[in-house]
């Protein structure tokens, strides 16, 4: 391969929650003496970032000027390229692009700009733990319709669940998670067409977060919800961001895509009223760097490396875990890994395993925070030998103890 997904990242002391945060907080715990740790909670990726995006920032950075700006013809082209070549999007103009400081800050916004408190806010469970956060810290309701496994072991929405729900929660508003986190599910455009079905009867406001769009496993396509119907693109609010795609989390800086003026005009101007929803003139820079041919090259890498890591663990956990299972994501670098089985087995509780696994350098994250009751959340991220040294440690010290 071109790029670097095999060397380890040396990141302590680098300003990296995921190893140098561990037993503050929702952590996971330091390791015992004579393991080191694994980083697989939190989901930021392990492989050095497309080199053209330091090339961008250090460019930036080497003139002496940091003053007031506003976002460049490069930056509104660079976006429009990527969903042009990435997703096939015709048709966008800069004036339908806006800057988020985050994916949830635009999900925020906008509830914010068609909401008041106490209104309800239909979601799928699982449920990424930022939604669950931001949604209710700003006073919403949220109402779950939770994803079912099909005979096939594949996560699919419970449409009958959706729409008995909308009807009698009287509710307005739905934040719609594609591809899906925690499950990884990369909706086929019929699911998604028949979701917006459901959210035109029922006069719904969408959020559609796509923060992990470019993350798609082999085999499989990511379709941009805005893209199956006419009325999906005018009550869409689309967020997204190369946050996810090339662990810029800590630049800050994300964008909205809008078509509808008055939508647009209506989370644009509940953005704007708090005066930090400004961009960061190194994160514009970053983008810009990132969204370049090759960057376009560095993804088509990583989804092969991470789709080669999932393969892996997947066929590990089915061959030498018994008692766990799990859904093969189609998108994302995150397995759900379900533990309910094994611990039901060995009378032990899902925070058992996670404190058993975080002793020995395993590091991975509570799934309960995702609706999950008896779940682990583990990032793939990493060059796969050292997910192999990570499934080597559960099986040896935990679940084949």
């Amino acid at each position: 391969m071109k790029y670097d997904f095999i060397s380890h990242l040396e990141r302590h002391g680098m300003d990296a929650v995921a190893v140098d945060g561990l037993g503050v907080g929702p952590a996971p715990d330091a390791p015992a003496e004579g393991f080191d740790a694994i980083p697989m909670w939190v989901a930021d990726m392990n492989f050095p970032t497309a080199p053209t995006i330091t090339e961008a920032i250090i460019k930036r950075a080497q003139h002496p000027a940091f003053g007031y700006f506003d976002p460049s013809d490069d930056y509104f082209g660079s976006i429009i390229d990527w969903q042009k070549t990435r997703n096939g999007v015709e048709g966008l103009t800069p004036e339908c692009i806006g800057y988020e400081n985050g994916v949830l800050g635009g999900v925020v916004s906008t509830l914010n700009s068609f909401m008041e408190p106490g209104d309800k806010v239909l979601l799928h469970s699982p449920t990424y733990i930022g939604f669950t956060k931001c949604i209710e810290d700003n006073g919403f309701k949220i109402v779950h319709s939770p994803l079912k496994l099909d005979e096939d072991g594949v996560w699919r929405m419970d449409f009958e669940d959706m729409e008995a729900k909308l009807a009698e929660g009287n509710i307005h508003a739905a934040v719609f998670c594609s591809p899906h986190n925690p499950c990884g599910r990369v909706w086929e455009r019929w699911e998604i067409e028949r979701a917006m079905e459901l959210y035109r009867k029922y006069d719904c406001v969408v959020v559609s977060d796509e923060i992990w769009s470019d993350i798609i496993l082999p085999g499989h396509k990511h379709i941009p919800t805005q893209s199956v119907s006419e009325d999906a693109r005018r009550r869409t609010v689309a967020l997204y961001a190369p946050s996810k795609t090339f662990n810029l989390a800590g630049l800050v800086g994300s964008y909205h895509i809008i078509y509808d003026k008055y939508l647009r005009d209506r989370v644009c101007s509940r953005a704007r009223k708090s005066r930090y929803n400004h961009m960061n003139v190194l994160s514009m820079h970053a983008l810009i760097g990132a969204y370049k041919p090759e960057g376009h090259e560095w993804v088509d890498e990583l989804t092969q490396v991470l789709g080669a890591n999932v393969d892996w663990a997947c066929s590990c956990i089915e061959e030498h875990f018994e008692g766990l299972s799990v859904s093969k994501p189609q998108g994302t670098y995150m397995l759900f890994v379900d533990c309910t089985e094994w611990c039901e087995k060995h009378g032990r509780d899902i925070e058992w395993v996670e404190r058993e696994l975080w002793r020995v350098g395993v590091d991975v994250q509570d799934g309960r925070m995702f609706h999950g009751p008896c779940h682990l959340r583990m990032n793939l991220a990493l060059p796969l030998d050292r997910v192999q040294e990570a499934f080597a440690r559960m099986g040896k010290y935990v679940f084949n103890a």
